[in-house]
């Protein structure tokens, strides 16, 4: 006789005879079930913290269950699951892991990355951890526990037609063979209209964070100016920048701190991956909904200085400082 699920009706019945303190056998009997398959019943669906059966939640469960049933793993193969979680705990955003992967062969969508990650959880992040998987979820740049429908999400306006593209700059700008390169981001808020400008320079990593009060192009190029004009000219060549509305007035920029201004393509974060690498150090100290207009210029600059001084495993576990002074024989550190 072949074997039959559970159905939703019995698991209710199931609920009711554990409420009386049904022993296993005879709630077995009951259902016309073996021992065996109430005790198999009750140990995938106990709830582990409140020791409850909920017949609802066992239904989903067995229902997904059968729908993944005999599926291969999500993404292609264990050379790209290696990296990709290798590199999602280095902190890289899964649109930096689809955009770099193809330096060991292989192709993956960013979404495809997103959903091996919430595959790793039941009910697609609102369950539990499935048995010999991994919560990668806090390794997200957004950690959410759940996936966030399309559209929930607030875009940034972005520049269109032509502008200085990234495929333009100078080869050195990749190599990272100079000082000089530099990148910038903002961080936004939704609590206020003050938000971070960050500035990384790409060989040392010496990283430049200052508060805007809005995100005005006007306003983003005050604050730019400010900070790159302590850097002497010579060490002031290119700057790397999204295309997000706060960068329009790129032309000013270049003419008062005679730099050249390059910009990534639209949703190409990776192409400023130092830049989204050190976004996500930051926000280790200013966490999402962090409200900037009640943090204080000390607290920013102290935070500039703990990610500045931190020794950097690709810089030979020197300091950003160390770095860019032993290379211009300048001193940023105040």
């Amino acid at each position: 006789m072949a074997y039959k699920h559970l159905t939703i009706e019995e698991r209710e019945i199931l609920q009711n005879l554990r409420w009386q303190m049904k022993p296993i056998r005879e709630i077995g009997r009951i259902l016309g079930r073996s021992p065996s398959s109430i005790s198999r019943e009750l140990k995938r669906n106990l709830s582990p913290e409140r020791f409850v059966y909920t017949p609802r939640l066992a239904q989903e469960r067995s229902l997904e269950y059968r729908h993944h049933r005999g599926r291969e793993k999500r993404l292609k193969n264990d050379a790209v699951r290696s990296y990709v979680v290798e590199h999602l705990k280095l902190g890289w955003s899964p649109e930096q892991i689809s955009g770099t992967i193809n330096t060991i062969g292989e192709h993956i969508s960013h979404e495809a990355i997103y959903q091996y990650v919430y595959a790793q959880v039941h009910r697609g992040g609102y369950g539990y951890i499935k048995p010999g998987c991994e919560d990668l979820r806090v390794f997200l740049p957004l950690r959410r526990k759940r996936r966030m429908h399309q559209g929930m999400r607030k875009e940034r306006r972005i520049i269109k037609g032509p502008l200085p593209s990234i495929e333009n700059r100078p080869e050195e700008v990749s190599l990272r063979t100079r000082i000089g390169d530099w990148e910038d981001d903002l961080i936004v808020s939704r609590s206020t209209q003050n938000a971070l400008k960050t500035l990384n320079e790409r060989v040392s990593g010496v990283v430049f964070i200052a508060r805007v009060f809005d995100h005005t192009a006007q306003e983003t190029n005050r604050v730019v100016e400010e900070r790159l004009n302590i850097v002497p000219k010579r060490f002031r060549k290119t700057l790397t920048r999204d295309r997000g509305s706060e960068n329009l007035f790129y032309q000013e920029l270049e003419e008062k701190l005679d730099i050249v201004c390059y910009f990534a393509n639209a949703h190409h974060p990776w192409e400023r991956g130092s830049n989204e690498n050190v976004n996500g150090l930051i926000r280790r100290y200013f966490p999402k909904k962090t409200d900037f207009s009640l943090i204080t210029d000390e607290e920013i600059r102290w935070v500039e200085y703990l990610i500045n001084s931190r020794p950097r495993k690709r810089l030979g576990f020197k300091t950003p400082y160390e770095v860019f002074f032993n290379r211009t024989g300048v001193a940023l550190q105040s």
